[in-house]
């Protein structure tokens, strides 16, 4: 190969990756939620035994939430992936901007989870008979940091692919 079809190749994958730009960040970020859901479920539902996803009624029911709240971390995931090998299979997969993704989905399910489930609809708390102040500066602010992150690495990848030349669209 010679180095013009080097060029060449690379401005191709460069224009997949532009195409697929917003399949990159949505594949992410669909993972970022599965993770940090899966996570949730794994540490303070079932090895903590802190709260369910819904506990406002008997420990029963709050069982079977948990078990459609961890089928929703897996469908999450589940389709996350499938949007990954479409990527791969493309050569359009822009691995940053997927990274990107997943902290941003990772932040804002965290937020979404602190904020509209923790404190708005009251559906759980994070710990009980404790004080919660603690406990929710933790959660929120992993998920702004999380969200921080996500956004700056996204911000670091321009739409536009570099030509051949070295120059942008």
């Amino acid at each position: 190969m010679t180095s013009s079809t080097n060029k060449t190749t690379d401005y191709t994958k460069e224009k997949n990756r532009r195409v697929h730009a917003k399949r990159n960040v949505w594949s992410g970020f669909l993972f970022g939620i599965g993770l940090v859901a899966f996570i949730d479920e794994t540490v303070f539902h079932q090895l903590l035994h802190w709260h369910h996803f819904y506990d406002r009624s008997t420990t029963d029911v709050g069982l079977v939430s948990d078990g459609f709240f961890h089928a929703f971390s897996w469908f999450a995931t589940v389709a996350s992936l499938f949007l990954f090998a479409d990527l791969q299979r493309r050569k359009a997969l822009w691995p940053k901007r997927w990274l990107g993704g997943v902290f941003v989905g990772a932040g804002a399910f965290q937020l979404y989870d602190g904020l509209v489930q923790h404190k708005l609809l009251e559906l759980h708390q994070i710990r009980y008979g404790v004080d919660l102040l603690p406990y929710d500066l933790a959660w929120n602010i992993t998920a702004a940091a999380l969200l921080l992150v996500g956004w700056f690495l996204l911000w670091k990848t321009p739409n536009t692919p570099a030509k051949p030349n070295g120059t942008r669209e």
